[in-house]
């Protein structure tokens, strides 16, 4: 059975249609990479799942119960978390209180939260940074932040919107490292990713976008094959 179910999703900004039909099933403790170009209705995909967008079309499922335009804080609460490609900490407050934030959905007392947060940094590698302030980190960091964030929210499914985007060359092992952690630990995990050799060294699965189509859904070595995939978005020299 799947957890996560997304079925006949179609999205329209006017007569932009961002997403248009788009069908696929998660299942638990699995890891899926989701690939395209600029444009493709990835993004907007995430948006449609976390209740940002509501769907004009279609029905997003989580094991069973529908999302479907209920607003972010109460899909967040019923499990599915996730980052964001801009990058979003609440600057003015200290990075384990950034991570608090997310514990309080799963807890009133402030102790309790502020001692989840302190536990997830560790996991994500930024305890030292708890009490500096969350403008202060470098990108890599921020993209460890925003991993703890979601996670203090107990998630049975992590969306990751370009998890390694922007960030220096150095910082993307530890990166994929910790991904594949997470997923180790048994957390299901949905990744948007530009870079093929990081989505392809961590999913054994790949969704493949285009014009808001879902154009591909296969192993990445299947998925990278495909024609309508080279065509639209790696190329003939990819392949090569």
């Amino acid at each position: 059975m799947s957890l996560l179910s997304v079925r006949g999703v179609t999205k329209r900004f006017g007569g932009i249609i961002a997403n248009r039909g788009i069908t696929f099933n998660i299942a638990a403790g699995e890891l899926v990479g989701v690939i395209g170009p600029n444009g493709a209705g990835k993004s907007t995909l995430f948006e449609c799942i976390s209740g940002f967008y509501a769907p004009d079309e279609g029905e997003v499922e989580l094991d069973g119960a529908r999302l479907t335009r209920l607003s972010p804080d109460n899909v967040c609460r019923r499990g599915v978390a996730r980052t964001f490609q801009k990058l979003r900490p609440f600057q003015g407050m200290t990075v384990a209180e950034n991570v608090m934030v997310g514990a309080l959905t799963r807890t009133h007392d402030v102790r309790h939260a502020r001692d989840q947060a302190h536990e997830w940094l560790r996991r994500v590698g930024l305890l030292e940074k708890a009490n500096a302030h969350a403008r202060t980190l470098s990108t890599g960091q921020r993209k460890r932040l925003e991993l703890a964030r979601a996670l203090a929210t107990q998630p049975r499914v992590v969306l990751l919107d370009e998890v390694t985007g922007g960030v220096d060359q150095r910082s993307i092992p530890g990166l994929i490292e910790l991904v594949r952690e997470l997923h180790a630990g048994g957390l299901t995990l949905l990744m948007i990713e530009h870079n093929m050799r990081v989505v392809t060294a961590v999913a054994r699965r790949i969704l493949a976008l285009h014009m808001g189509e879902l154009i591909a859904d296969g192993p990445p070595d299947a998925v990278a094959r495909d024609p309508k995939v080279v065509e639209a978005y790696l190329g003939q020299a990819y392949t090569a």
